[in-house]
């Protein structure tokens, strides 16, 4: 057997040969077929969950179309332009996250917003879903994994700021999303159980400290209501006593398309953002809801796949935490409309009628497509 000459450089070359028509755009088929269907139906059920106004359609559809544009543009680049700007992204959010609380916008009691000369009022908080899984995952890739206790020490303090800056906005539901998306890199990157152990021992002693100098009235009223909604039916447990009922009159194949009562009667509140997932089972039954999580759980899979085959420790490291990410939109929306966690106002992943969060998902899905096409082997 001849030995290899280590005088020559290394070269390298696609994984998949030649190159075909998906590969040359850097879209992934597989994912884009069920991204377009899971819109599409969720089009189909944003008509009902609005009662039938076909100008909140119209609406949805420009901002996918818009979303879809720019998953296109994120899938163009390679991970290593992500992992050459992450630092300054990082630094840039934090920034725009300062600026929100000096002289962001505010509604319905939050200051959330930027408004600069010429552009379209937007959310900062929701690109750091994005930044703080990069910044994390830029940061542990550059040392030894899995990674020391300081590495991780300083991995939690890079999402920990961004999280402070985002409750005292106060925005609860996105700090969570933002707090989860920098865990999932730290728990892919390696760390031992007993360090895992003892994180959750720090949350559970910080847990009362939270609940009475961390959180807001409004906020506790929420875990409250969680545990005990009949106290209050017609104020505070209003909300998830008609989405329960919603979800449990549906029973086996629903009541039928735009035939949903609690929704179409005015029961049902925010039928068409946050509680759109109860318009969906009581209209479709569990039969709908059944195929809605089993094309949730194929996206998954296909994301967790491209994680997989990730070449290098920061892409392996990202595309793991913004798939679990997606995860975590699905299993708090779902959660939250059924009554198992408090009512956080996270929409249901690429069904609920919205802009900002149907973008950052579809740039999410761009950087995976990203990860996934620009794969190379290394041939001597």
């Amino acid at each position: 057997m001849a030995l290899r000459d280590f005088s020559r450089p290394l070269s390298h070359q696609s994984l998949s040969g030649p190159r075909s028509f998906w590969s040359a755009l850097h879209i992934d088929p597989i994912l884009l077929v069920l991204l377009v269907g899971l819109v599409a139906f969720g089009l189909f059920v944003l008509f009902s969950g609005g009662d039938g106004r076909i100008e909140l359609v119209k609406a949805q559809g420009i901002r996918i179309g818009l979303a879809f544009f720019v998953m296109f543009v994120f899938a163009q680049l390679d991970p290593s332009v992500y992992r050459r700007w992450t630092p300054w992204l990082y630094g840039v959010g934090l920034i725009a996250l300062l600026a929100v609380l000096l002289v962001g916008i505010g509604a319905k009691g939050a200051q959330r917003w930027l408004a600069l000369p010429g552009l379209p009022r937007f959310q900062p908080s929701e690109l750091m879903k994005i930044v703080v899984p990069m910044m994390v995952a830029w940061y542990l890739s550059r040392h030894m994994l899995p990674p020391r206790l300081s590495k991780v020490g300083v991995a939690l303090i890079l999402v920990l700021l961004p999280m402070g800056l985002i409750i005292k906005q106060p925005d609860l539901g996105t700090s969570l999303l933002v707090g989860s998306a920098g865990l999932f890199v730290v728990f892919f990157a390696g760390i031992r159980w007993r360090v895992i152990s003892a994180f959750f021992a720090l949350v559970s002693i910080a847990a009362p400290l939270m609940w009475f100098f961390g959180m807001r009235d409004y906020q506790k009223q929420r875990v409250l209501t969680l545990l005990d909604p009949e106290s209050d039916p017609l104020g505070a447990g209003w909300n998830i006593m008609q989405s329960k009922t919603a979800i449990g009159s549906g029973g086996w194949s629903g009541k039928g398309w735009m035939q949903g009562t609690q929704s179409h009667l005015e029961f049902l509140p925010e039928s068409h953002t946050d509680f759109i997932v109860a318009v969906l089972a009581e209209e479709f039954g569990f039969v709908g809801m059944l195929a809605l999580m089993s094309v949730y759980l194929l996206i998954l899979t296909r994301c967790l796949y491209i994680a997989a085959n990730a070449q290098d420790s920061f892409s392996r490291l990202l595309a793991g935490a913004l798939t679990m990410t997606f995860f975590v939109y699905v299993f708090v929306n779902v959660g939250m409309v059924s009554g198992l966690l408090p009512v956080v106002g996270v929409p249901l992943p690429l069904i609920s009628y919205g802009g900002t969060s149907i973008v950052t998902l579809m740039a999410a899905f761009g950087v995976l497509m990203s990860i996934h096409t620009h794969r190379r082997m290394i041939t001597a």
